[in-house]
């Protein structure tokens, strides 16, 4: 196995691309670049593109003090990532929960995490009822976010929503493509009584050309329709540009220009660099890749510096980052700092109340208030700040089976509800080999 000039960073575990075995691996440093290298005693070495440019891999460490799910589906038995459910291996409680409510859809897009629209099953309302329970019993009123497929093409997705509502669950998310939020004002409105606290819009940026690429037609003009009527009914919506290189990286900039044109009713965007699992167009070589730091960086070139890379922080460890600021009355945004992260090693219960808790003040509706006051450090002081027109800038970089880092995956606290009732972390749940076959998504 080749040894990089610079030396190996840390050992960790992942899997092999072909095989899906676990094997050693080791974070290596090259310049400004990190790669994870492993091998496969059957089907040889990888090596794959971790981390390129600044801010540096190592100071993104952000030591946690595990603390396992309150009650546990799985035994562990042939280690992580093949006994989840939770087991009580896994560092973290869950944060938020995802709940896929069809396979269906109504596009066919090239990179789909779910390889979804086929016709298969779709659980009934007392088998979702079953799934809400079971992670109350594993983690209490998490933050619920409704997925699939296309929840949207489901009539009695209301009734879904009333019912996590009945069972306590303060913040419940609609993840959608948005084409039926744009041609149906009234099922908005239904949403929206029926409890439904944010949208997780999927917008890949502001040009058609774009979304011809990615999604296979013309979809900018009713993203913004949809935009418009979640904002007739006060519901938050989120932008979730999926990030590709090539195809839409130089539209960063572009992206959040609109976002901040729609405030309040759009509370933010959250930036998801590819991943390669589910169905994609082809094996990924480095340059079909574009990691947290390159993402950041863009942020601050592309708006011309109104939004600083330093600005810009850890959010859970090297899976994502954050930033939250106000918008000031010259069109400035001023950043709103919380140092809270630097100071030392927290439970992992906490931080991940503290994402539930900080994600459902932000990415809901906004309420009507004055600018605060200049903040604080505390945590309570930032979340009070977040009752203004906040806007947030955040970022999530899933693992594929050539990037999987298994220290990583034992500290997510995203977790999607599997079939049988199981909690199962996002990128475990979502992964696949080179050819497409999943350890826990059910072949199609």
């Amino acid at each position: 196995m080749e040894v990089m000039d610079e030396g190996m960073i840390s050992a960790t575990e992942s899997l092999c691309p072909e095989c899906l075995a676990r094997i050693p691996a080791q974070r290596v440093v090259q310049g400004e670049k990190v790669y994870m290298v492993k091998h496969c005693p059957e089907h040889g070495d990888y090596r794959t593109l971790l981390w390129r440019g600044s801010p540096q891999w190592d100071s993104w460490v952000r030591p946690t003090i595990p603390t396992p799910p309150k009650e546990c589906f799985t035994q562990v038995e042939k280690g992580c990532p093949f006994d989840c459910g939770l087991c009580e291996d896994h560092y973290k409680t869950t944060c938020t929960a995802l709940i896929e409510v069809t396979q269906r859809c109504n596009l066919n897009c090239k990179f789909c995490f779910a390889n979804a629209g086929t016709e298969l099953d779709e659980p009934s309302l007392d088998v979702i009822e079953g799934w809400y329970k079971n992670v109350l019993a594993a983690s209490g009123p998490v933050n619920i976010q409704l997925s699939g497929g296309e929840p949207t093409l489901r009539n009695d997705l209301p009734v879904i929503l009333e019912m996590g509502r009945k069972l306590g669950f303060n913040f419940i998310q609609l993840n959608t493509n948005g084409l039926r939020l744009a041609e149906d004002p009234g099922f908005v409105g239904r949403l929206k009584e029926a409890g439904l606290s944010s949208v997780f819009l999927q917008f890949d940026g502001t040009e058609d050309s774009i979304y011809q690429g990615i999604r296979g037609r013309r979809l900018f003009e009713v993203k913004a329709k949809a935009i418009e009527n979640c904002a007739q009914h006060g519901i938050g919506v989120v932008l979730v540009p999926t990030l590709i290189p090539g195809i839409n990286t130089h539209n960063i900039g572009g992206i959040i220009k609109f976002a901040l044109e729609n405030l309040p009713a759009v509370r933010g965007v959250h930036f998801q660099p590819v991943s390669y699992f589910g169905r994609i167009p082809k094996e990924p070589l480095d340059q079909d890749r574009i990691t947290l730091p390159e993402v950041i960086q863009a942020i601050e070139e592309q708006t011309d510096g109104l939004i600083k890379a330093a600005n810009l922080k850890p959010h859970n460890g090297r899976c994502s980052f954050s930033g939250n600021f106000t918008r000031q009355l010259d069109g400035s945004l001023k950043a709103i700092i919380n140092n809270s992260c630097c100071a030392g090693p927290e439970r992992a219960d906490e931080l991940a109340r503290k994402t539930r808790t900080f994600v459902a003040r932000q990415w809901s509706g906004a309420e009507r208030l004055t600018i605060q006051s200049p903040c604080t450090n505390s945590w309570d002081n930032l979340i009070q700040q977040l009752k203004t027109y906040a806007f947030s800038i955040s970022g999530m970089a899933f693992q594929d089976v050539w990037n999987l880092d298994i220290d990583r995956l034992k500290n997510c606290c995203i977790h999607v509800v599997s079939p049988e009732g199981k909690l199962i972390p996002f990128c475990a749940y979502n992964l696949t080999d080179k050819y497409g076959h999943s350890i826990y998504r059910r072949e199609r």
